[in-house]
């Protein structure tokens, strides 16, 4: 008979409950992601195809294109480069941080203005609405007529932002716990304890939300109003001058660059907003 050999097996570390937990929550997500992600992706793909077959077929016998494909578009940014590039950038992007900015924090105290005095609430709205609904081309002209230097480009930027932020920081703010309310009410505490202790708080959320949708806005609005009235540099000042020299690939091409501005202004306001407020839901916006 074969005697039984046994083989001695060397024990591992033990494998704790918290990281299978750990695991299988990180494949959850990933899964998620993934199929949120990859429809996404390709619909882009097919955008992107489906984009550079028109615009061979239409540019076909064109000496100057309509619609450039894609892969045009790409090869004239990478000839402009980084030094065509950047000091556009960085003035439209000057203009776009400021009114940023500047809507933002007015459009937060106007909020918590109509909060602490309702009898202005008719007044402050219907200035958020005319400043919202004010034609541009109407606007511009005066903005520029009246101020000199980089002003009146703040101010339309401001325009494109205010509205926005306004309403909802607005209803953020009287979404806050009525229970909570009644708690500071019962410690002595007035409109202003009850909004800096309660209403902010809870509309930090919705304001955060404002605050990602006016990142486009305000790069959108500080390109239109390079339109107006062109300074040395500016993505605005550099379609114009594109256009009016028949490159309608680069005019696409800082066309694209803008957007992207505008999609990274978005993306980094959203990472801002779940580090400041882990508690809140994710808001689609």
């Amino acid at each position: 008979m074969n005697a039984a050999i046994n083989v001695p097996v060397k024990a591992g570390p033990p494998i704790k409950h918290d990281d299978i937990v750990r695991s299988a929550t990180l494949a959850e997500r990933f899964t998620t992601w993934a199929r949120g992600a990859v429809p996404g992706a390709l619909g882009f793909l097919s955008f992107l195809v489906v984009w550079e077959i028109v615009g061979r077929i239409v540019n076909s016998g064109r000496r100057i294109p309509m619609v450039p494909p894609p892969t045009s578009v790409v090869d004239a940014i990478i000839t402009d480069g980084w030094s065509y590039y950047r000091p556009n950038i960085g003035t439209t992007l000057g203009y776009a941080l400021d009114g940023w900015v500047w809507g933002n924090l007015l459009a937060v105290a106007a909020a918590a203005l109509v909060l602490m005095v309702p009898q202005l609430e008719l007044v402050i709205l219907q200035l958020g609405v005319t400043t919202y609904c004010l034609p541009l081309v109407a606007v511009a002209p005066l903005v520029f007529l009246v101020y000199e230097g980089p002003t009146p480009y703040r101010i339309i930027t401001v325009l494109f932002v205010f509205f926005t932020t306004l309403v909802l920081s607005l209803a953020g703010l009287r979404s806050a716990d009525p229970t909570s309310l009644d708690v500071v009410r019962a410690y002595g505490g007035g409109r202003w304890q009850g909004l800096r202790r309660v209403r902010l708080v809870s509309a930090l959320p919705s304001i955060f939300a404002g605050f990602k949708i006016a990142g486009p806005a305000a790069v959108l609005g500080a390109v239109l109003a390079e339109f107006f009235q062109p300074a040395d540099s500016g993505l605005g000042v550099g379609i114009i001058r594109s256009q009016q020299q028949l490159q309608i690939d680069r005019t696409w091409g800082i066309a694209v660059v803008s957007t992207m501005i505008g999609a990274a202004a978005y993306l980094l306001t959203t990472l801002v907003a779940r580090v400041a407020t882990p508690w809140a839901p994710k808001l689609e916006v």
